[in-house]
């Protein structure tokens, strides 16, 4: 996958994860949390051996999607204490 594919992917999965998660987050941080999102997602699939149909953009776009989305309510149970 292409560098600008890892980024539009990361971005529009931090923004779905933005909006799922009911957070107001700017471009940078949407961009940052679905990057991030990314790895933590690839990370989880890979560890519980998880196959992931869907090509070269909605596999991906899926699995940073979650990952995003668990990187954020994770952020929110640190932030809380």
């Amino acid at each position: 996958m292409s560098w600008i594919m890892f980024l539009v992917i990361g971005l529009i999965a931090g923004f779905i994860a933005e909006k799922v998660m009911k957070r107001n987050h700017g471009l940078i941080k949407n961009l940052v949390v679905g990057i991030i999102g990314a790895y933590v997602g690839g990370f989880l699939v890979q560890s519980l051996n998880i196959s992931v149909p869907g090509g070269t953009f909605v596999g991906p776009l899926i699995v940073a999607t979650v990952g995003a989305i668990i990187l954020l309510w994770l952020f929110s149970l640190l932030a809380g204490r």
